[in-house]
């Protein structure tokens, strides 16, 4: 091991001013935290941006939570298995997890609702989702897709678009909460989203292909399962057939598709006939309050 490196007296006086202020910093985020206005979650969200919260003690931060004090702390980070020398920019995606749900505070204890929304291809589903974010307590989810954007699709908006490299990644992460492939793509469901918005009591819609449906009533049995028909079958060939993203060939699949994923509508909870957008929005809010 080199010897370390030798600063000159101006390059030491910064690094020392440095240092200090980023004391500084973590003695005032602290008094934020212990006073209420900042949460973990809040603090854990700026050490992703900011090297001197990056750098702070996990044992610090947790002594800082009003009613926490230095023991009741040791035993937190023990039963969470965190390092009690562990700062924030070590800690791995289950420890942040697990140390964001053990501060939520107590009056957003009561999850909300996870809602699935699926049915077949052309039925409307995206367009019910996108009614429901206009002012609905909901939290739409937004998917990723190794599907490339089609010219009116805005990257975060409408889809997370992923490389087939980012989307591997994501699934050796655990990142989805469910993903399958559908028509030569994959498409997927970010977890983290998903689960800080049903812990902050928020509900959730989750606008997915009906094999993901399935993996997240198995991996979440009290979501709500809502399969969404057309009016009619003629009419939903009509959609299918009147787009004009897809070739003939392309159209053709989907209407073969279409026909079988009509026959899994007795796998779902609810069925909803979506022969007018504002009666399945209202539907489904009512399903998140019931």
């Amino acid at each position: 091991m080199g010897a370390p490196p030798q600063l000159t007296p101006e390059e030491r006086a910064l690094a020392l001013a440095k240092a200090k202020q980023s004391r500084q910093q973590r003695a005032a985020v602290k008094a934020r935290v212990k006073s209420g206005e900042l949460s973990i979650s809040d603090v854990i969200s700026m050490s992703e941006s900011d090297e001197a919260l990056a750098k702070m003690r996990v044992l610090e931060l947790v002594e800082s939570v009003n009613g926490v004090g230095k023991v009741r702390a040791k035993t937190i980070l023990e039963r969470l298995n965190i390092s009690l020398t562990r700062r924030l920019q070590g800690l791995g995606r289950h420890q942040l997890e697990s140390l964001e749900k053990e501060f939520v505070p107590r009056t957003a204890m009561a999850p909300g609702k996870l809602v699935v929304l699926s049915g077949p291809g052309g039925v409307g589903k995206s367009t019910v989702a996108k009614e429901l974010k206009k002012g609905s307590p909901f939290f739409v989810s937004i998917s990723a897709t190794t599907r490339a954007p089609r010219f009116n699709e805005v990257d975060g908006v409408d889809y997370h678009f992923y490389s087939n490299e980012e989307f591997d990644s994501a699934i050796a992460r655990n990142e989805f909460l469910e993903w399958a492939e559908f028509a030569g793509n994959r498409y997927g469901t970010p977890r983290k989203a998903v689960e800080d918005s049903l812990r902050s009591g928020k509900s959730v819609l989750l606008e997915i292909e009906i094999s993901g449906a399935k993996q997240v009533k198995a991996k979440v049995p009290e979501s709500i399962l809502v399969f969404l028909e057309p009016p009619t079958w003629e009419e939903l060939v009509s959609r299918l057939e009147g787009r004009g993203t897809d070739s003939a060939e392309r159209r053709a699949a989907r209407l073969a598709l279409a026909q079988e994923e009509m026959a899994a509508a007795s796998f779902f909870d609810k069925v909803l006939i979506n022969d007018r957008v504002e009666a399945v929005v209202s539907a489904l809010i009512e399903f998140a309050s019931a």
